[in-house]
């Protein structure tokens, strides 16, 4: 026998719940009999009475078969099928022995088969009927037996017998549609699960910040970068009013709903500008329906961000420009350079000797500018290699100690991550570090571990951080934003792309170089993504 409940658990609850019912209405309806022919708690009109001990017969039946359907015992594929027959059975006997009552027996037994036929979803359905007609013919047979000197008239039985074959039919379609539309309406509703998935992950990878509200400004759904904009994963956001996360927002939400015009162009976001937590955000709002009562879809542009890519993209041109300008300069910067060499080896005055040694100083210092362009205009052009930092770091402490003549006691080395293995360009990595070890040196009070390089995992078990502190006199607020800008310097001698061709540098290998301010001297720190093996 196949099995009834194929969708899952949830349709075969459905179909206990179903029968349940089915085995109330059968009491209640033992319960009538009963009544009718005035047997309940009269036992001689009972023993007296074949109608009234087939229905006291029936209640039994339907008491028990109500008890183990309510404890869902056996299972359902042998349990409906068992207790239709007996039903079945049951109002045959009540057909038999109900002389007046005939057709209302016979609705009974119409009743039972699509009962069963709609429970078993359509299954078995014909069967039923069958084993009904069976019996309503046999009852017609052995009833002509009984009395022969009786004229049987078999248009009753046959034109139950139809409409029980009619029932069951109409039943299994009617639980063919059902199961076709549950079917249907299952599927429609994963395709919108899927499809509200699908929409989530958009969202959550957009760039920008999205944020749907209702009329009543409160947060129906955010994305990742809302969170970032507004501080929102600091805060318990769930089903709580704009007004309370960012009243700037609300403000112009509020001006934005009670603007609307007479006939709204959706397409046609309103654009305004405001500044939360030290971001310049750009806000446009969409309404989520035709009008702008049902809600409104915010979206957050971080407006700074656009700028300082576009800034960028700028500089990028201009590095271009400046790399060729560089190669230009170079050549008759060498001829400058050879032809004060050759002045250098002549007898000249001291004086003239000073001039020509001033000469040299500034062609070198014109060098070592043009080196500085050419290598941040070939930042992109990575060699990326494993690299065991830890190993890394202590052959470059030891390097720069020995090239800059600085004793391990001044320049410090901890190393308290593992054995990491990152994947860096070797040379741009020595660069960097070569450079903001410089610079802290020159800063610091040149004393015991006034220089101090530390290796260290942070909260992010997959970033390794390098961290660069000296003890000098800082670096002023004043300035702090304008660290890592190409060609800003406070020094007379300093050429401001040092800072900045580190940046550059650890970006073109995914890393990512940052200035924290601290109380004494400064601090950089290099994030560096782990290799995964």
């Amino acid at each position: 026998m196949a099995p009834i409940a194929s969708s899952g658990s949830k349709q075969i609850e459905a179909h206990w719940n179903s029968f349940k019912l089915y085995n109330g209405y059968r009491v209640l309806i033992a319960l009538t009999l009963l009544l009718n022919n005035n047997a309940i708690l009269d036992w001689q009109i009972i023993n007296g009475n074949a109608l009234a001990k087939t229905a006291l017969a029936y209640l039994v039946f339907s008491l028990i078969s109500a008890v183990a359907t309510w404890f869902e015992k056996p299972k359902l594929e042998l349990t409906l099928p068992l207790q239709i027959i007996l039903d079945i059975a049951f109002i045959l006997l009540l057909i038999q022995f109900s002389y007046a009552n005939h057709n209302v027996m016979g609705l009974l037994l119409v009743i039972a088969i699509a009962a069963a036929s709609l429970i078993s979803d359509g299954r078995l359905s014909l069967f039923y009927a069958a084993v009904a007609t069976i019996g309503i013919l046999l009852q017609q047979f052995i009833d002509s037996l009984i009395h022969p000197d009786i004229t049987h008239d078999y248009t009753s039985a046959v034109i139950l017998s139809i409409a029980c074959f009619a029932i069951a039919w109409l039943a299994h379609s009617l639980a063919r549609r059902m199961q076709d539309s549950e079917q249907l309406a299952s599927q429609r509703g994963l395709d919108l699960k899927s499809l509200a998935h699908v929409n989530a992950l958009i969202t959550h990878r957009m760039k920008d910040g999205v944020i749907v509200v209702n009329r009543d400004l409160f947060i129906k759904h955010h994305n990742l970068q809302a969170d970032a904009f507004l501080n929102l994963e600091n805060r318990d956001w769930e089903e709580k009013s704009l007004d309370s996360i960012a009243p700037e927002i609300a403000t112009l939400l509020i001006e934005w709903f009670n603007d609307e015009p007479a006939s709204p162009d959706n397409s046609a976001p309103n654009v305004s500008t405001v500044h939360i937590l030290s971001r310049e955000l750009r806000i446009s709002f969409l309404p989520v329906a035709e009008s702008r009562n049902q809600g409104a879809v915010v979206f957050i542009e971080d407006w700074s961000q656009v700028q300082t890519q576009s800034h960028q993209v700028k500089l990028a041109a201009l590095g271009r420009l400046t790399a060729k300008i560089a190669h230009e300069i170079r050549n008759p910067l060498s001829s400058i350079s050879h032809a004060n060499q050759l002045l250098q080896e002549e007898e000249m005055p001291a004086t003239n000797q000073r001039m020509l040694q001033i000469i040299a100083d500034n062609v070198e210092r014109v060098d070592h500018i043009i080196r500085d362009i050419l290598e941040l205009n070939r930042r992109d052009r990575t060699n990326q290699e494993m690299i065991h930092l830890n190993q890394f770091i202590i052959e470059f402490h030891q390097e720069f100690c020995a090239v800059e003549n600085i004793s391990a006691r001044q320049f410090a080395l901890t190393i308290e991550n593992h054995d990491d293995i990152v994947l860096f360009d070797r040379r741009h990595l020595n660069q960097i570090l070569w450079n903001l070890c410089k610079n802290g040196w020159r800063h610091s009070q040149q004393q015991k571990n006034s220089l101090h390089l530390r290796a260290y995992t942070g909260n992010d078990s997959f970033i390794a951080n390098l961290e660069i502190t000296d003890d000098g006199n800082g670096i002023p607020d004043n300035i702090n934003n304008h660290l890592f800008e190409p060609f800003f310097t406070t020094e007379k001698t300093g050429t401001g792309l040092g800072l900045y061709i580190s940046r550059e540098l650890a970006e073109a290998n995914g890393a990512n170089l940052q200035f924290k301010p601290t109380e004494i001297g400064a601090k950089f720190v290099i994030q560096i993504k782990k290799a995964t093996i």
